[in-house]
C-alpha cells in the first residue's frame, strides 16, 4: 500500500515490509532481526531453521521477502526457493558465502530475486530488502556477471529456435541494452554509454523483460548467457 489518504480521508501509514529469516544458525537470525526490527518500514514476520520449516511458516504468515540461507539440513535453500517462487508466495533473497558458490547460482536459476553475501553490512541488507519489495532485483548486475562467468560451464544451452525467436523480437537498441546489462553495467552507465537518458534505459529494460517473458534483471543476465548473446570472458565493448 502506498503512503497517502484512504477512502475515509484518514492518512494511511504504509505497511512494513514483512521478512522471513531462514538460516540454520540462530545467531545469524538474531543478528538480522536486531538490524531489521530497528527499521520503521521493515518487520521480521518469522524465523525458520531450514527450508521445510520456511515453507511451513509461509503457510501461516503474510510475508513479502524471504532471506534464505543455502546450506541447511532437511531441505536446502535451493529447493525451498524453487517451491516458494513457483507458488508466488514471496520474493527470495539468497544469503551466500564470499566465494559465490554454485549453490547460489542454482538458487538464482530456481527463481531467487538475487543474492547477498553473508557478511554484507546492515545498509546493504536493508537496501536489498527494500529493492526487492519494490520490484527490483537485489543483486548488482556486476556481481551477477562474476557469478555467471565462474559457473557459465554449468549453464544449459537454450533451445536455439526459441532463443532466436525471442532475440528477434528485440529492437537493435534493446539488444544493445540487454548486452550491457549482462556485462554488469548499471542503468546510469548504460545511459552514458548510449548517450540517452536513464529513464530511456529503464523503458528499454521494461520492454525487454516483457518481450522475453522474464521476471527481473537477474533473469535477463542469465538469459543473455544461456542464449550466447554474451559469453563468459567477453570484452565489455559489446555495443
Amino acid at each position: 500500500m502506498n503512503e497517502g489518504y484512504g477512502s475515509t480521508g484518514e492518512y494511511e501509514v504504509p505497511r512494513p515490509v514483512r521478512v522471513l529469516l531462514v538460516d540454520d544458525q540462530e545467531l545469524v537470525r538474531t543478528g538480522f532481526t536486531m538490524v531489521l526490527d530497528a527499521q520503521p518500514d521493515i518487520e521480521v514476520a518469522g524465523e525458520a531453521g531450514d527450508g521445510a520449516q520456511a515453507l511451513e511458516r509461509l503457510r501461516h504468515a503474510d510475508v513479502d521477502v524471504v532471506l534464505m540461507d543455502v546450506r541447511m539440513p532437511r531441505m536446502d535453500g535451493i529447493e525451498a526457493t524453487r517451491r516458494i517462487t513457483a507458488a508466488g508466495t514471496a520474493k527470495v533473497i539468497i544469503l551466500t558465502t564470499f566465494d559465490l558458490d554454485e549453490y547460489a547460482f542454482a538458487a538464482i536459476k530456481a527463481g531467487a530475486a538475487g543474492f547477498l553475501l553473508k557478511d554484507a553490512g546492515p545498509a546493504q541488507l536493508i537496501e536489498a530488502i527494500r529493492s526487492v519489495h519494490s520490484g527490483d532485483a537485489v543483486v548488482a548486475p556486476s556481481t551477477t556477471r562474476r557469478l555467471i562467468d565462474r559457473f557459465a560451464v554449468h549453464l544449459p544451452a537454450a533451445d536455439e529456435q526459441r532463443a532466436h525467436g525471442a532475440l528477434e523480437s528485440l529492437t537493435a537498441r534493446e539488444g544493445q541494452v540487454l548486452r550491457l546489462v549482462a556485462r554488469g553495467l548499471s542503468n546510469a552507465e548504460i545511459a552514458e554509454r548510449l548517450y540517452v537518458s536513464e529513464a530511456t534505459v529503464k523503458t528499454h529494460m521494461g520492454r525487454i523483460l516483457m518481450k522475453l517473458d522474464l521476471r527481473d534483471r537477474v533473469q535477463a543476465v542469465v538469459f543473455a548467457y544461456e542464449t550466447g548473446l554474451v559469453k563468459s570472458g567477453q570484452s565489455d565493448d559489446v555495443v
